[in-house]
C-alpha cells in the first residue's frame, strides 16, 4: 500500500512519516505541504491512501479531495486534523472522506484507521460521531474570563505552552485552567473542551 502524508509542519510529516514506515503493508510513503504538490504526487503516482491535514497555511486541506475526484484520482482519503468544527467534519463526510481523526489520537489508532479504511470500511473518530454536547448558556457561563480565553486557545488546536506565551501567563496556570474547565463543563479530556468550544453559540 502506498501512502501520501499532506501536513504543512515538516516535524509533524516526518514524525507520521517515521511512525508508518514500519507498518506492515505499508510500501511507499510520499509527503506533501500544500493542495498542488498532493495533486502533482497523487497524478503521477499510485496512492491508495491520503493522509490530509486541513489547514494548510493558507489553503484547505479539503480542496485535494475535491480536485482528486475532478480528475477522478482513486485514492482513499482519511483526514487528521487539530480542527474540532463540526462544520469540518460535516463537509468531509459530504465529499465521502473515508476517515477522520483528531491529531491527538494515539499513533496505534491511526494505524488502525488506516487498516480498517483499507478494508473498505470507514472510520470516523468517536468524539465527533457522538457529540452531543450541551448547549446552555448557564454552561459556558460557569467559566471565569481566563478560563474562557484558554478554552478558546484549545478549540484553536494550541498546546499548554502555545497558549501560556500567548496569554503572557505559565504553563502551570494555564494547566490549572484546564483542569477547571475540564471540571465545570463536565468534560474528559481537552479534545471534548475543543469540541465543545468550536460547536456552541458564545454570542
Amino acid at each position: 500500500m502506498n501512502i501520501l502524508v499532506v501536513d504543512d509542519h515538516p516535524l509533524a510529516r516526518l514524525g507520521l512519516s517515521s511512525s508508518l514506515a514500519h507498518v506492515t503493508n505499508i510500501e511507499n510513503i510520499y509527503e506533501a505541504s500544500n493542495v498542488s504538490g498532493a495533486i502533482k504526487l497523487l497524478s503521477h503516482n499510485d496512492i491508495d491512501m491520503t493522509l490530509i491535514d486541513l489547514n494548510l497555511g493558507k489553503e484547505y486541506g479539503l480542496e485535494i479531495v475535491k480536485e482528486a475526484q475532478r480528475l477522478k484520482i482513486s485514492s482513499k482519503f482519511v483526514v487528521l486534523t487539530s480542527s474540532g468544527k463540526m462544520s469540518d467534519f460535516t463537509k468531509a463526510r459530504e465529499l465521502g472522506v473515508e476517515g477522520y481523526l483528531l491529531k491527538d489520537a494515539l499513533v496505534e489508532d491511526i494505524i488502525y484507521a488506516i487498516r480498517v479504511v483499507a478494508r473498505g470500511k470507514p472510520f470516523y473518530d468517536s468524539e465527533l460521531v457522538n457529540c452531543n454536547f450541551k448547549k446552555k448558556e448557564n454552561d459556558i457561563s460557569q467559566l471565569t474570563a481566563r478560563e474562557r480565553d484558554v478554552l478558546v486557545e484549545i478549540g484553536r488546536g494550541l498546546s499548554n505552552i502555545e497558549i501560556a506565551s500567548k496569554l503572557l501567563i505559565s504553563e502551570f496556570t494555564v494547566k490549572k485552567h484546564v483542569s477547571n474547565i475540564l471540571g465545570k463543563l463536565n468534560l474528559s479530556h481537552r479534545t471534548e473542551a475543543a469540541l465543545y468550544i468550536n460547536n456552541i453559540d458564545t454570542t
